[in-house]
């Protein structure tokens, strides 16, 4: 039985980092993450079962300490206990983008790969090149358009756009990361079967790298895009601000940039973006999980430099086929230095990490005796069965996890082929298994939306129709105010909750000043997008508060000076508000911002231009882009809605951010 057991255990590890690669899986809207990391975590919690099975039985526990057990432990703990103390919604650190289970998993893979012995983790290497040549493979297919022929698979598959990983620069990374494992087994390997193998993998990894390349070269269409270092530092020292121990939160990046991105980031082609990640994968670090986990990464950096010129020291980094992972881990961790890294390329760095660790054998003995001289394997069990009930509880919560998103997946699916009754079952259904995700409770309040806008532009409402037009707004509401709960610092929650207020306020009364909360509180969390601004000055003007849809306005030019349509809604504004002469102002400084002068944006803002110089407002139709303040278009309800007491945006945590100065 021990030596079954042994067997399962290694081919265990054997399976889980061959199928990491390639684990595409379309059990999520995002085929690159959630299906890798429930690859991981499935085959981590078998190993630590088959692990605890053999500990009862054997009456003792042997494991291989490493040289890099500590700074990865201490990495792993660094974030488990962000996640657990920072991140407000822990299926973001856990799902999707799912940081936190990356790397402790990734951890726990380390410790189990360490198990195996010299030979077997040669055996490993192969096996992982093999995974490699799929992985290179899958994304020629997709480059050269083969996957779009192929009926039956997923959409993303099938995507013009198509890499293993999500963009050509992790596949990239990962692929000039992995090469020298590749290129130190044809060189040492006696080994025909494992020769050929590193044989194949390097030759398509090289064609492979060139697509990447030419991919990403300036002006393609696939040219990576992150925020610059500086732009990322000004972030990471903000976050630190808040919270200089653990961070803002694995996983909760994309709050942090919301709220602490400097002004200058808006002079950038990338301002409309909010990013989940920083300039590279230290600085994101630090940004999440805040000094203790920067600091355990920087002790991880030091040992393998430690190990790394004790072995230049001692002659062996000379021999590239015995050494190839001390290249290949040396590599990884310079290219995170400089980009992001997704989570494939986090668990590859706990892979790399186990190869290139020098290990040594310890035991220790579970069994005790009695004063008969018999013997017990309670000290076994003491130790084995908390894990094994460890695993299974988190076995059961990851299985409901992920059929609730392959039940969310089934909804969007749904939404797509314009199956609005399986969209509403599926999304429902998705939120009845896992309340816990906002993305799940921003789509249904949408998809309720929808169903209602369209009810009530119907004639002679009936009263059961009346009825059904009021479920429906105060299901699209509480799913609104659910997903703000769920991550009340989050503006792009508080977006949502405010456009579904917005929609409504044709119909509802009340509508219009909950609207205003809600915008106002995602203003105060992402003080520098011009958008929101634009948008909260265009509820004012509708409203007929012209002053308050001034301030507004002219703070939201203030973030972004050369966004056309911030000083196009603001030329409105002061129209109506009677200043007619910073009306006329700021239409001129329009026509200056549109650089195409034969565009139709062009030829409306002249237009409404020529309106204001003789005094006669009418607004301008026909605007591509540039649109002034305006209303829902929903005809009115009459009589409106009587939406319920509880219909209020929640109460913000954040307090308002100091506006920004020209």
């Amino acid at each position: 039985m021990q030596l079954l057991l042994e067997k399962l255990e290694k081919y265990l590890v054997y399976a889980t980092v061959f199928l990491l690669p390639i684990a595409l899986l379309p059990i999520s809207p995002n085929i690159f993450t959630p299906g890798r990391l429930a690859v991981l975590t499935t085959g981590v919690g078998l190993l630590l079962l088959v692990k605890a099975l053999r500990v009862i039985l054997s009456g003792k526990l042997e494991f291989q300490v490493g040289n890099l057990d500590f700074p990865v432990l201490l990495l792993a703990l660094a974030y488990l206990l962000s996640s657990i103390l920072r991140t407000p919604n822990k299926m973001e650190a856990y799902l999707l983008p799912g940081t936190a289970t990356a790397v402790v998993a990734g951890a726990l893979l380390y410790y189990l790969i360490n198990q195996l012995g010299a030979t077997e983790k040669k055996t490993l290497l192969s096996i992982f090149l093999s995974s490699g040549v799929i992985y290179t493979v899958l994304l020629l297919f997709g480059a050269s358009g083969v996957l779009a022929n192929i009926p039956g698979l997923p959409a993303a598959l099938r995507s013009a756009s198509f890499t293993p990983d999500g963009g050509y620069l992790p596949v990239l990374i990962f692929l000039v990361s992995v090469l020298p494992l590749g290129i130190g087994m044809f060189i040492s390997e006696k080994d025909m079967f494992k020769k050929v193998v590193s044989l194949v993998f390097n030759i398509i990894a090289l064609v492979a790298l060139a697509v990447c390349i030419f991919q990403m070269l300036p002006g393609k269409p696939y040219s990576p895009r992150f925020p610059s270092f500086s732009v990322s530092w000004n972030i990471a020292v903000d976050a630190l601000k808040q919270s200089p121990v653990f961070g803002i939160g694995p996983g909760n990046y994309i709050t942090a940039f919301s709220r602490f991105k400097p002004i200058s980031y808006n002079a950038t082609e990338l301002w409309p973006v909010r990013f989940a990640t920083s300039h590279n994968f230290y600085l994101t670090a630090l940004t999440e999980v805040g000094m203790l986990g920067f600091a355990a990464l920087a002790l991880l950096v030091f040992s393998v430099y430690k190990s790394l010129k004790r072995e230049i020291k001692e002659g062996q980094l000379a021999n590239i086929g015995g050494n190839a992972a001390v290249y290949s881990l040396v590599v990884l961790l310079i290219l995170m230095a400089i980009f992001p890294a997704t989570a494939l390329l986090t668990i590859l760095l706990f892979i790399l990490l186990a190869l290139f660790a020098k290990t040594s054998h310890t035991s220790l003995h579970l069994t005790s005796f009695g004063e008969t001289g018999t013997s017990s394997r309670l000290p076994s069990l003491i130790v084995s069965v908390p894990v094994i009930a460890a695993v299974l509880v988190f076995g059961f919560y990851m299985g409901r996890v992920l059929i609730a998103e392959v039940t969310f997946k089934q909804g969007i699916d749904a939404l797509s082929r314009g199956e609005g009754q399986v969209t509403y079952d599926k999304l429902r259904g998705a939120i009845r298994l896992n309340p816990s995700v906002d993305r799940y409770h921003s789509t249904f309040s949408q998809v309720n939306l929808a169903i209602a806008r369209n009810l009530a532009l119907k004639q002679d409402l009936t009263e059961a129709e009346r009825t059904t037009l009021t479920q429906l707004v105060q299901q699209s509401i509480n799913e609104g105010k659910a997903a703000v709960a769920l991550n009340i610092q989050r503006a792009g929650n508080w977006e949502i909750l405010a456009q579904t207020y917005r929609a409504i306020m044709p119909i509802a009364k009340g509508a219009d000043s909950f609207a205003v909360q809600s915008y106002t509180q995602a203003v105060a969390l992402d003080p520098l997008n011009p958008n929101l601004r634009i948008n909260l000055g265009g509820i004012y003007y509708g409203l007929k508060m012209y002053d308050e849809a001034v301030s507004v306005l002219e703070l939201a030019v203030a973030t972004k000076p050369d966004l056309a349509n911030g000083h196009y809604n603001l030329a409105f504004a002061y129209r109506d508000q009677k200043e007619i002469e910073k009306a006329i102002q700021q239409m001129t400084l329009v026509l200056s911002l549109i650089q195409d002068k034969t565009s139709q944006d062009y030829t409306t803002a002249k237009a409404a231009l020529e309106d204001m110089e003789k005094q006669k407002p009418a607004p301008a139709e026909g605007s591509e882009t540039l649109t002034p303040p305006q209303g829902e278009q929903v005809p009115p309800l009459v009589p409106p809605l009587d939406l319920p007491e509880e219909s209020q945006p929640p109460q913000g945590q954040t307090s308002p951010t100091p506006s920004p100065t020209p």
